[in-house]
């Protein structure tokens, strides 16, 4: 994956994506302002749901064993994975005990980040994406590009001709008289998706939140989709990463209002299920709950990055974001894109790849995605927090010396003065010339002209200006 800013040139050449993020990031912003503006509490509630999850995390050794104890008293049995290759492998074996080669899926970020579809195929198992935003990632053989609204990039006439070409491939074929119609689109998905959560023997969710004092797993959505996988196949297996866990079933309410005002624009989620383990005559026969940790605790570790990890994926900070809304999400270089994912991955997988590197300088600074994040993750402080890392890992470069330089020629009167004089003879001898690279300056000069010299400085201005008032002061 290149780094960010080559990626992003890539992006912002596809005029086609552009148009469509605009168009869908305005109208989620717009939705959202509109319910969050009904709620006078409203910093109130941020404040509770950061607390929540700060308490989580500061004990989350803690919460983690109290919420195993209650989902194995619950019937459900629950796996430890340390990384991907880890939980991919548990969650292989299970499905190939049930002597089954096809999976349900519903949408999970923790399965995406770990590509435990890649990791299934190998084995011979089919993963179907059921998520409708996720089914037309998955059939048009493409990445996600936004947290909420995976296929955020794609239009109607796309998605209609992506049905039209590839559903046949893999089930039920879509209608010859598909239109682009929203209700037709979603008509032919539903169908399709019909014959898989019928025939489906195993189902992969993961879980929005994970409640310690009682076991309980939460999965919000706005399809239905989510509870067929969640209810109708006899075994579930659930992938949730460590930090989604809250400690108590209280800390719930703040969340579920949080989360869907920020995310979609509405005051509630029009499907939320919850389940604690086994239920005799009601829903999976059997439930797996893989815990995992992927890179979680050494953020964990970090004690201004792990506010990083109260994220609740809502993607609000991609909506208000100047960067994202050009770019898409493609550019990040991970399922987890935007403001957040520049903070989110470099914790996660380092700061040693090009793309990670490139990543916290991924922003402007403008500091939306901070007033627009429901548990208040300060972001932009993250994101420089993060640009001094990768400058300390880098070492010496032409820009620490550049910057060191002119820390010296500031510090000095004489010196100050000295180089305004060559300033201004190099702006005389330039003209109106635009200088469009410097050697040495590559990086900045890639992405901005250095601007032409003045002709002269305000001292020598001034004085011209004034001349006949008593000359330079």
């Amino acid at each position: 994956m290149p780094k960010f800013p080559k990626a992003a040139r890539t992006a912002l050449a596809n005029t086609q994506q552009r148009r469509n993020l605009q168009h869908a990031t305005h109208t989620i912003r717009a939705k959202r302002a509109a319910v969050v503006g009904e709620l006078p509490h409203w910093e109130a509630l941020r404040a509770a749901g950061a607390q929540a999850k700060d308490e989580a995390l500061t004990h989350l050794g803690d919460y983690l064993e109290q919420l195993e104890a209650n989902l194995t008293a619950r019937g459900a049995v629950v796996h430890w994975a340390r990384d991907a290759a880890e939980a991919n492998r548990i969650v292989r074996d299970i499905v190939t005990s049930k002597d089954t080669d096809e999976v349900v899926k519903v949408k999970s970020m923790a399965t995406q980040e770990i590509e435990l579809n890649e990791a299934l195929e190998e084995a011979g198992i089919h993963a179907w994406e059921t998520d409708l935003a996720e089914l037309i990632v998955q059939l048009g053989h493409d990445r996600p590009s936004h947290i909420l609204v995976p296929a955020i990039h794609r239009n109607r006439s796309e998605i209609r001709e992506i049905f039209r070409r590839e559903m046949a491939k893999v089930g039920r074929p879509a209608p010859d008289d598909l239109t682009a119609e929203p209700a037709r689109l979603a008509e032919a998905a539903r169908l399709h998706l019909r014959e898989k959560f019928l025939r489906a023997k195993v189902a992969v969710s993961g879980a929005n939140f994970a409640i310690a004092d009682t076991g309980t797993l939460v999965v919000v959505e706005s399809e239905g989709n989510g509870r067929m996988c969640l209810t109708l196949p006899e075994t579930l297996i659930s992938v949730v990463g460590i930090e989604k866990v809250l400690p108590t079933w209280d800390d719930l309410g703040p969340m579920l209002q949080l989360l869907p005002r920020s995310s979609t624009g509405e005051r509630m989620n029009p499907y939320t299920t919850m389940w604690t383990g086994v239920h005799d005559g009601d829903g999976p026969r059997e439930v797996h709950v893989v815990l995992l940790d992927n890179g979680r605790s050494h953020v964990l570790e970090d004690e201004l990055g792990r506010q990083a990890l109260r994220c609740i994926r809502c993607s609000a900070c991609l909506n208000v974001c100047p960067v994202y809304e050009r770019t898409g999400g493609h550019a990040y270089g991970s399922v987890y894109p935007g403001p957040i994912g520049a903070v989110l991955n470099p914790q996660l997988r380092g700061t040693a790849s090009d793309v990670d590197k490139s990543l916290p300088y991924a922003s402007s600074l403008c500091g939306a995605c901070f007033d627009a994040c429901p548990v208040r993750i300060n972001i932009p402080e993250l994101l420089v927090e993060l640009r001094g890392k990768v400058v300390e890992e880098a070492g010496p470069t032409p820009e620490a010396a550049a910057m060191k330089a002119t820390a010296w020629l500031l510090s000095d009167p004489k010196r100050l003065t000295l180089a305004q004089k060559a300033a201004t003879a190099a702006g005389r001898v330039l003209g109106k010339r635009t200088i469009r690279s410097v050697p040495g300056l590559g990086a900045w000069t890639n992405a901005r002209d250095v601007p032409t010299p003045p002709t002269e400085t305000f001292r020598q201005w001034w004085a011209r200006e004034h001349e006949s008032e008593g000359g330079e002061r």
